[in-house]
């Protein structure tokens, strides 16, 4: 499957196609179930905006990580119907995981999307955990009458795969049974404020091969202040970046979702820090 570039790329990414990148990004700007806040459809565009602002050289990291290669492919049409959306989706992702050994880095879009990335690395890796960093447990069977919700993200993944779930500070009614049930592990943030025994217990409950999923409300709203849904206590700036750095080090991370920045209009807050956090990262996996 070829993928055309996107207009604007990640921090001044590569222009000539994914084979020879270190990581390709695919934007996924769908916005159809958001319960609250809106704006995520235009998280992906605003974040690669943001990333031009970036310093090429990490100072963590003491290197220029996009040396590397980054790749960013035209956006996913998420015009069609709902129906359609979410087998195009996986279709898409299917096809990029066959085309390229680049690592994916998939830019949402409200976290619905999941649902559709994550069945091709299901299928391809045996052992495959997902990392959930979140602060809703997003385990709803379905919400409002709509399986494919925002708050479901990761209810179909939990039924055949483990699910260790942190940052979470808001479980519904219809989706407690779920939660430290079967697959999930699920750490509730006021119970696990000791931050370096969460990332022990967290890293002997992964497997060694991992998905990472991050809903951007994972963070406290003074870190990141544009999603549609908030809620106060969540992790700070440096306290996530500490966990995430040690399961990329620990782990094989096979793939990461940035899912659920919403702009705010006289605020470039929120893009900025997930464009950081996406280079971070990749600095983290380079």
């Amino acid at each position: 499957m070829k993928f055309k570039p996107a207009k604007k790329q990640f921090m001044f990414g590569e222009l000539s196609g994914p084979e020879g990148a270190a990581f390709v990004i695919l934007p996924v700007p769908y916005e159809r179930t958001v319960s609250y806040g809106k704006g995520t459809g235009r998280g992906p565009g605003a974040i690669i905006d943001a990333s031009w602002q970036l310093e090429l050289w990490d100072e963590e990291l003491k290197t220029e990580t996009c040396r590397r290669g980054i790749f960013t492919a035209a956006p996913v049409n998420c015009a069609l119907p709902e129906g359609k959306f979410f087998p195009h989706l996986e279709k898409t992702v299917e096809g990029l995981l066959s085309s390229t050994k680049a690592l994916p880095f998939f830019i949402g879009g409200e976290h619905s999307v999941t649902q559709a990335l994550l069945p091709p690395f299901i299928r391809r890796h045996k052992d495959l955990s997902i990392l959930h960093f979140d602060a809703h447990a997003d385990l709803r069977v379905s919400y409002h009458g709509n399986r494919r919700s925002h708050a479901c993200a990761v209810y179909p993944a939990s039924r055949t795969n483990r699910v260790v779930q942190v940052g979470i500070r808001s479980v519904g009614h219809d989706e407690k049974q779920f939660h430290n049930a079967g697959n999930v592990i699920t750490h509730l943030m006021h119970e696990n404020l000791d931050l370096k025994k969460l990332e022990r217990q967290v890293l002997r409950e992964l497997t060694d091969t991992v998905y990472l999923t991050i809903d951007v409300d994972g963070f406290d709203p003074s870190v990141m202040p544009g999603t549609g849904t908030p809620q106060p206590g969540g992790f700070g700036w440096y306290e996530a970046l500490r966990l995430f750095k040690a399961v990329c080090a620990a782990k094989k991370v096979v793939g990461v979702d940035v899912v659920e920045t919403a702009p705010v209009k006289g605020s470039n807050v929120s893009e900025l820090t997930a464009a950081k956090l996406v280079y971070r990262l990749m600095g983290y996996l380079a």
